[in-house]
């Protein structure tokens, strides 16, 4: 009867599988849908160091970690593994190709790199679209908003970047449809010490507004471009909301919190018991328009009114 009793005391957590998550993010900006993802997790029932175990890792922009670090993800065979971003998405699908463990990207700028459809994927991914590629257009739209009288911007971009093909071509679609004209800034990004030293290249002389790729090199040294941008009295219109409140003047995205929240949902489905290719990529749930007012101080923009009762957020 003793055993019985402390057999029936025993709490359901305790008797419960421990799932082991692998997580990789490629820079310090996904390391908030990471921290979504745990909170939602956690208000699905999954506790960490009781019923859930993460194994998360940072590579800050490494491209060489992000590579080896997929491979010890799959090889390490954890029950699921979560990524953030195109760029760390790649090399664990890569990776985990023709194995049967779930990888769910908690963000992609452009999930049609990694599956077959949105409606299946076809293999062992699911997850989140940041709608990144989506909004191309809607952020020069926003450009021209705020400042007018723009007739050129440099478009930064990097030929080695994952979704450059696609990002470039969008990008110049949208500005043919704007009269925007694109003075081409190509930096072969690298390791974020070399993006650096190429920064004083962005100058008025190549025009009046700043683009910024979603590329991870770049956004690991928002602050640097910022200060450049500044210094030449230049907008930036940044790839993600994140990147204005680190000093960009606009953006118009989705928030990697909120997607770490959403795509916490579908890795519950799969640890019920749901198959990847099963669950459609799913769009973000909400966006976000952010204006920077201490930037545009800084340059001595003055921000229309209307723009400013559309944003979600004003940073002062």
């Amino acid at each position: 009867m003793a055993a019985l009793l402390l057999f029936c005391s025993t709490s359901p957590v305790e008797g419960q599988k421990v799932y082991q998550v692998g997580a990789l993010v490629s820079e310090d900006q996904f390391v908030f849908t990471f921290e979504g993802f745990k909170k939602k997790m956690a208000e699905l029932g999954y506790i960490e160091g009781k019923n859930i175990k993460y194994d998360f890792h940072n590579t800050k922009g490494d491209q060489e970690a992000l590579k080896e670090l997929a491979e010890k993800l799959v090889k390490d065979k954890h029950d699921i593994i979560v990524t953030s971003s195109t760029t760390a998405t790649v090399p664990v699908a890569k990776a985990s190709a023709g194995t049967n463990i779930p990888v769910v990207f908690l963000s992609a700028g452009n999930p049609l790199r990694l599956v077959k459809s949105y409606s299946s994927s076809g293999n062992n991914l699911t997850g989140i679209s940041s709608s990144s590629l989506d909004l191309v257009e809607k952020r020069l739209e926003l450009l021209k908003q705020i400042a007018p009288t723009i007739k050129r911007a440099i478009f930064i971009n990097n030929p080695m970047g994952e979704n450059y093909e696609a990002y470039s071509r969008l990008t110049r679609a949208a500005a043919k449809r704007l009269s925007l004209e694109l003075t081409d800034l190509e930096i072969r990004a690298g390791r974020g010490e070399e993006v650096k030293l190429q920064i004083p290249l962005i100058t008025r002389k190549l025009g009046e507004a700043v683009l910024i790729p979603p590329d991870v090199p770049f956004v690991a040294v928002t602050e640097d471009i910022t200060q450049q941008a500044v210094k030449e009295r230049l907008p930036t219109v940044g790839p993600n909301v994140q990147t204005v409140r680190r000093g960009y003047l606009a953006g118009y995205s989705s928030d990697y919190y909120s997607l770490g929240q959403q795509g916490a949902m579908l890795v519950d489905k799969i640890l019920r018991g749901a198959r990847p290719t099963d669950l459609p990529i799913e769009q973000p749930f909400k966006l976000n328009l952010v204006i920077n007012l201490k930037t545009a101080k800084a340059i001595g923009l003055k921000i229309p009114k209307e723009i400013l009762l559309r944003a979600d957020e004003l940073i002062e």
